[in-house]
């Protein structure tokens, strides 16, 4: 009698084990399905994940809410995350500089913003194609993680269009434009660069505080102006750097 409850039990844990790795399984591929856009498999999986067996009730209940908490914030991060680099999108980077602004208002630090524009990104998808312009892409967003380490913390970095980045900072190492292009050209291997980028800085004063966007539009005339441009040494595949030297980018 004991070795058949205690053989009912055991059946019954791995019952349990069972379901919680499917419902796991189901809640990363809801995930993956609601961030596709695929709205016949996000049906099909939630249809799946409500008719979960071999849980109590409690269980069960419990395990849906975990997958569908984790769904909403994989959802709120796609809607912040630029797909391409991983870094914020336009919005979450807006949200967030907005709130470190904040911050610098309440303890009167200045703060700067600077926009960093690839020089003719358009010119290389239409010349090599997409898959070159995307390591690009990619490889901007290394170096500016790179040029700022308190990335996520005391920084808030974001690629805010096509060809654009923008990060805000606190940090005293960025009083000007000049001290932004030597830190990035210290960055980079010494060679002939392949790209350049163009950049702009805004000075965000706390006790005459403006929005994000006035210091965007400050930024990007500062990125106008002359001696903005730095060279910017990137690693492409083999093909496409030759296609780069061929077409004079």
């Amino acid at each position: 009698m004991t070795q058949a409850v205690s053989a009912a039990s055991v059946s019954k844990l791995a019952v349990a084990r069972s379901a919680r790795a499917r419902n796991s399984e189901l809640a990363g591929q809801l995930r993956s399905a609601a961030v596709d856009g695929d709205d016949a498999r996000i049906t099909r999986l939630l249809a799946e994940l409500l008719r979960c067996k071999g849980l109590s009730r409690g269980q069960r209940i419990a395990l849906q809410q975990k997958a569908l908490l984790s769904l909403v914030q994989s959802l709120r991060s796609a809607a912040l995350n630029d797909d391409l680099t991983g870094l914020q999108n336009r919005r979450g980077f807006n949200q967030s500089g907005t709130r470190l602004l904040d911050l610098a208002v309440r303890d009167e630090q200045p703060a700067h913003l600077m926009c960093f524009g690839i020089d003719n990104l358009e010119r290389l998808y239409d010349t090599l194609g997409a898959p070159a312009a995307q390591i690009v892409v990619r490889q901007t967003a290394n170096l500016l993680r790179d040029l700022f380490p308190s990335y996520g913390v005391y920084e808030v970095l974001g690629r805010i269009g096509r060809d654009e980045f923008a990060a805000v900072t606190t940090s005293v190492e960025y009083p000007s434009r000049e001290a932004v292009i030597a830190r990035v050209r210290a960055s980079q291997p010494q060679r002939t660069p392949a790209l350049a980028l163009s950049v702009g800085i805004a000075r965000f004063e706390p006790l005459a505080p403006v929005s994000m966007e006035e210091l965007l539009e400050e930024a990007r005339r500062d990125m106008n102006q002359p001696a903005s441009q730095l060279g910017f040494s990137v690693e492409v595949r083999r093909l496409a750097m030759g296609g780069l030297a061929r077409h004079g980018i």
